[in-house]
């Protein structure tokens, strides 16, 4: 099953986070499909780059966004 969910990055205790299309069977920071955004928690406010067309297309095609990432999605005003 193909997943949109976060991918982190950044150094310890500094996280910064890809929003990736993945297959559910690999690892969490492993190889992913497309990125479609990032996240930034750690700005004050936080930062928030959804590419909304990419996010609404694989939604279409069937990718289950994570609990985390859809409500990145929401925040992002992502229509589906």
């Amino acid at each position: 099953m193909v997943k949109i969910r976060l991918r982190r990055d950044g150094a310890k205790k500094a996280p910064y986070y890809t929003i990736v299309v993945a297959d559910s069977r690999y690892p969490a920071d492993g190889r992913f499909i497309e990125k479609v955004g990032t996240y930034n928690p750690m700005v004050e406010p936080a930062e928030l780059n959804i590419d909304k067309e990419k996010v609404a297309e694989w939604i279409k095609k069937g990718a289950k966004p994570t609990d985390t990432a859809m409500a990145l999605i929401k925040k992002a005003g992502v229509e589906m």
